[in-house]
């Protein structure tokens, strides 16, 4: 991983900067894997996140605020109990591991000054943040293992803490570049020198070892044992300008941006992708982490909690598209009703011609005079005329089942419709709050049972708030029952409502305030409700549009659905870099 234990050592030191004698005053856990302390000093207080992640674990500043969970986790607690009010007063890092200890001075319930200590391990998928007393002693962790998980060393309440094994590998701060060399040779020959010094040296991280191959080769593969004195002299270089950043800690917060997404970050010029990416470099090491991992982040946890309403969404989709297509087949069916009919006609104007007791009969059809005989079977055991009425109550029967299954197909397809406009909303969704306002609309609907007891208030949510260019407002929906409440209570007659042409996606408000709005204001409001739909990414996207007044909701319709008339139709396409320019606020 990119953030290595000299990426780390940066770290240590802008945290230093910026921590060293702040108080703990809020702690908050948004889910089994984040810590964020929030710490106080004279000048205000900043957010640290000490993340456990598997994928982006790493401890930096952040910017934003996470949501508190309503609940707080055990281990949550335990800390807002014996560390709130504590004041930072060491980070440390042993050599160049990828561990922090972050040092605390609090006090006890006696009143005496205590020393606790959070370890911040980044490890990958056995990254953790460990709790340990002044004597050592482990008080608890984010991630605790056991001896099923791992005999090696154990994370449990009340044992010793001890760091991670060490690696056989050279540390940066105390190896020459002649003794890293000298190591590599050791290993096999056919061995990429990226994979060599990868092997060889602790707290660099992969791209750290091709960026030193892509200067010493130029761009092209080294072996260890096949460079020339010339490759030789340039890795030694590069060693030594390595070692030199580390030790005074000198790099600089770069990151590698490719067409679409960022591919890499460091603390040197990262060079190796040419020109398929280029270096942006970040204010500060925290802001680097947070670009780089922030999004991405957010839409894992949404992930994570949203299994559940994921899972029912789906079900209840497949079940809805087996149904119809059961009933489409029944209704195919129904479409040869009519035969059933001319049969008991023939078979009534031919009554004379029956023999009771036969299994079929030929006759001509007088609707189709120029077809061959027309065969029609017969029960035996039936007369004539009860043949016919046979025939006739087949048809009655199948011509009922088309009018109800007409209705319930489309009462099925229109209940499709919702649900998938559930998945657009779930897929927007950016916070907890907006999940248990998805998932209070899908009880009231009977999609999940509503659990006993006392019902928690809600937390309400106002709709997205943006500004045009021109200085009108327009404001968003977040979900269906907001989308009901903004066009059919909030918004005015003479307001202008937009929405993706048959493409799910949230009901958007031009406030008109009594004045004519501008073209400009048209387009850019259609192209808010363009990026809030499923069309986010795509090109040329239908938005129509017309006055609250002709925007109605037929009765009995699921949440956010309506009919509209006298619409136009504007076709754009949605800019996200218009989107975050123009927003106001989103409480």
């Amino acid at each position: 991983m990119a953030l290595d234990g000299a990426f780390l050592r940066h770290i240590k030191k802008e945290l230093e900067t910026a921590l060293l004698g702040t108080k703990v005053d809020k702690i908050y856990q948004p889910n089994h894997d984040e810590l964020f302390l929030f710490m106080r000093s004279k000048e205000g207080t900043q957010k640290l996140l000490l993340s456990a992640r598997a994928n982006s674990a790493r401890i930096h500043l952040v910017s934003t605020t996470p949501e508190n969970p309503k609940y707080p986790p055990m281990l949550c607690m335990l800390l807002r109990k014996r560390l709130a009010g504590a004041r930072l007063v060491q980070i440390r890092q042993p050599g160049l591991e990828r561990v922090l200890l972050l040092d605390f001075d609090g006090t006890n319930e006696l009143g005496d000054t205590v020393r606790l200590t959070l370890a911040m391990e980044i490890m990958g998928r056995y990254s953790n943040v460990i709790f340990i007393d002044g004597n050592g002693k482990i008080i608890d962790a984010l991630k605790r293992v056991d001896a099923e998980m791992s005999s090696e060393r154990l994370v449990l309440p009340g044992l010793t803490y001890h760091l991670p094994p060490p690696q056989e590998k050279l540390c940066l701060l105390d190896a020459e570049p002649e003794q890293i060399l000298d190591r590599i040779q050791s290993l096999p020959a056919e061995m990429e020198l990226q994979k060599a010094l990868l092997r060889t040296l602790q707290g660099v991280s992969p791209v750290v070892c091709r960026e030193i191959q892509f200067q010493t080769g130029r761009g092209q593969d080294v072996t260890i044992h096949t460079m020339p004195d010339e490759q030789k002299a340039r890795c030694t270089c590069a060693l030594q300008a390595l070692q030199n950043t580390v030790l005074k800690i000198s790099g600089q917060p770069v990151m590698a941006v490719g067409s679409v997404k960022p591919l890499d970050f460091s603390f040197l010029s990262i060079l190796q992708y040419g020109s398929a990416a280029k270096d942006v470099t970040k204010a500060s090491f925290s802001e680097l982490l947070d670009a780089f991992y922030g999004d991405r982040d957010r839409i894992d946890r949404m992930r994570v909690k949203s299994q559940d309403l994921l899972r029912i969404l789906t079900t209840a989709s497949d079940r809805l598209s087996r149904k119809i297509n059961n009933q489409h087949a029944e209704l195919q069916h129904c479409e040869k009703r009519d035969e059933m009919r001319i049969c008991g006609d023939l078979l009534n104007a031919n009554l004379y011609r029956v023999q009771k007791g036969s299994s079929s009969i030929q006759l001509e059809n007088f609707y189709e005079p120029n077809l061959p005989l027309l065969t029609i079977k017969l029960d035996p055991a039936l007369s004539p005329s009860q043949n016919a009425q046979k025939y006739y109550k087949i048809y009655r029967k199948a011509r009922t089942a088309q009018e109800v299954l007409t209705v319930q197909i489309a009462g099925a397809e229109q209940e499709l419709a919702y649900l998938d406009s559930v998945f657009e909303e779930l897929s927007r969704a950016e916070m907890e709050r907006d999940l248990n306002e998805i998932r209070s609309e899908l009880a009231e609907q009977g999609y999940i049972r509503r659990q006993k007891g006392k019902r928690q208030k809600e937390q309400i949510t106002q709709p997205l708030h943006f500004q045009t260019s021109d200085g009108f407002s327009v404001l968003v929906g977040r979900n269906n029952r907001q989308n009901d409440q903004l066009t059919l209570k909030q918004a005015h007659k003479n307001d202008v409502w937009f929405h993706t042409q048959k493409i799910p996606g949230s009901h958007v408000i031009l406030a008109t305030d009594g004045k004519e709005p501008t073209e400009t204001a048209l387009a850019e409001a259609a192209g808010l409700a363009a990026y809030h739909s499923r069309g986010k990414d795509s090109a040329q996207v239908p938005v129509d549009y017309t006055l609250v007044r002709y925007v109605s909701k037929p009765q009995g319709a699921k949440p956010g659905m309506v009919i509209y008339v006298n619409q136009k139709t504007l076709y754009v396409t949605p800019d996200e870099e218009f989107v975050k320019s123009c927003e106001i606020h989103s409480k």
